[in-house]
């Protein structure tokens, strides 16, 4: 099991970094499907994702790229509201087939999976984006990695018992004490190989927020699991479940760099 798992997060790596290296079409049509399948999988929890309301939120999220790709961004508002009216169209019409609460997920889907994992293509389009979109996987998995081995060593006081018991604090403080470290040396390593100049104080501060913020996307995407009575989101990777197992913290962590990005490197 562990040799799977690790051998999946390897190759997970690699495409990782050839899909971000190549930016443009490859990374936005890459995105678009991944989230296309991430959407599917949290559908599949109340039974919508073969089914109409499922369609429906596929194509809010095509839509949805096609805006960002030919940058017609001020329509997303537009577009949402747009959205939501049809999904309650399809809810009424179609009464009683689906539930309140299926159309409520179908809604949140769009927003939780598609819009927030579409900025890891818009921080590469950022000035130093090419070095600079890396911090949303540092953040990410840099932090879960610091958090877990900090909690092995000295774990003692738990962080959130009843939705993850093995989560230490002194694990979170480690995982975002070590997602700074790590930003700072990413930003010492591409300013001594790529003389990019990237500020080495934000390249930290940015990898601890994102450490913070990606740990509330991890027991977020745990929470909703448990409050639907499954291990996994899909079996999509094998040792690591599904594409929503895997980037859960992504989903949180890329827009907070993008706007911390946006904020405070200009």
């Amino acid at each position: 099991m562990f040799k799977t798992r690790l051998l999946s997060g390897i190759l997970l790596m690699i495409v990782a970094l050839v899909t971000v290296i190549s930016g443009g079409g490859i990374l936005f049509a890459t995105l678009l499907i991944i989230s296309l399948i991430g959407m599917s999988e949290l559908y599949k929890i109340l039974d919508v994702h073969n089914k109409l309301l499922g369609c429906v939120g596929y194509v809010g999220a095509i839509i949805y790229y096609g805006l960002l790709w030919f940058g017609y961004e001020e329509w997303i508002i537009c577009m949402s509201i747009g959205f939501l009216i049809l999904l309650m169209a399809v809810y009424v019409f179609s009464y009683p087939k689906y539930h309140a609460d299926q159309v409520m997920m179908t809604f949140f889907g769009l927003f939780y999976v598609a819009m927030m994992l579409s900025y890891v293509y818009q921080a590469r389009e950022l000035p130093q984006g090419a070095f600079l979109v890396w911090l949303v996987f540092i953040c990410s998995w840099g932090c879960d990695t610091c958090a877990y081995c900090v909690g092995v060593l000295i774990g003692k006081h738990k962080m959130a018992p009843k939705l993850s018991p093995k989560k230490s604090i002194e694990g979170a403080v480690g995982g975002v004490a070590g997602a700074a470290l790590i930003g700072a040396l990413y930003a010492l390593a591409v300013n001594h190989f790529a003389q990019v100049g990237a500020p080495v104080g934000m390249y930290a501060a940015i990898g601890a927020v994102g450490g913070l913020i990606s740990m509330v996307g991890d027991l977020a995407a745990s929470a909703i699991k448990r409050n639907h009575n499954i291990k996994d989101y899909g079996k999509l990777i094998p040792g690591h479940g599904g594409i929503l197992d895997r980037f859960d913290s992504v989903i949180f962590t890329a827009p907070i760099i993008y706007y911390m990005a946006v904020l405070f490197m200009k």
